[in-house]
């Protein structure tokens, strides 16, 4: 399987390596910033590595030829249709919330900040509308009471990101497709950002 990886930060590493011990070939890593540490780790592991033209946005002559899927880790950046069609499989994305609960920026502190006492994290299809798309694998923790945002992402939810992504990594490398499950919309929050 090949695998075009948009990302960023410590999780956009950390999800390198997971895949790199996964079986899968990472084709490219595209990022939206040329020092960003995702980026040296994927040249240093001799990666191609392509800087996004915009930001906001990743368009398909950024996606890698012959891409199976698109693998997104701490990328804030709209994955364009163009691109998601470039994919054999389109694309999936780690979002640390039982979606549709808490989509958008910010979903880790929202949990806190609402008093949740159960948290989780879903990878879901890339589609046009932000952390909308179908599901394809979600599971749930408790949240500790007096945890910050920062500690239940360290503790539960980056853990719990990858192996989400290693299940469903493995199941499209056998089946040649993706779980799917449509969002249930009635249980959407988004909230504003908390700055």
């Amino acid at each position: 399987m090949r695998i075009t990886l948009v990302g960023s930060r410590h999780f956009g590493v950390t999800t390198l390596n997971m895949l790199r011990e996964h079986g899968v070939s990472i084709v490219r890593v595209v990022v939206a910033d040329a020092e960003d540490r995702l980026a040296a780790t994927a040249k240093a592991a001799g990666i191609d590595v392509v800087v996004q033209a915009n930001p906001k946005l990743v368009v398909a002559s950024e996606i890698a030829p012959d891409t199976d899927l698109i693998v997104t880790a701490h990328s804030h950046a709209r994955i364009g249709k163009d691109a998601l069609e470039a994919a054999k499989l389109g694309g999936i994305g780690y979002h640390p919330s039982l979606l549709p609960r808490h989509r958008g920026k910010a979903a880790v502190e929202w949990t806190i900040k609402e008093g949740d006492p159960i948290a989780g994290g879903t990878i879901y299809h890339l589609a046009d509308r932000m952390d909308a798309g179908a599901i394809a694998a979600q599971e749930w923790c408790f949240v500790k009471k007096g945890e910050t945002a920062r500690e239940l992402w360290e503790r539960a939810l980056a853990p719990l990101g990858l192996k989400l992504l290693a299940d469903v990594i493995d199941y499209a490398k056998v089946h040649k497709a993706l779980p799917s499950k449509t969002q249930d919309e009635q249980f959407a929050t988004s909230a504003p950002s908390l700055s």
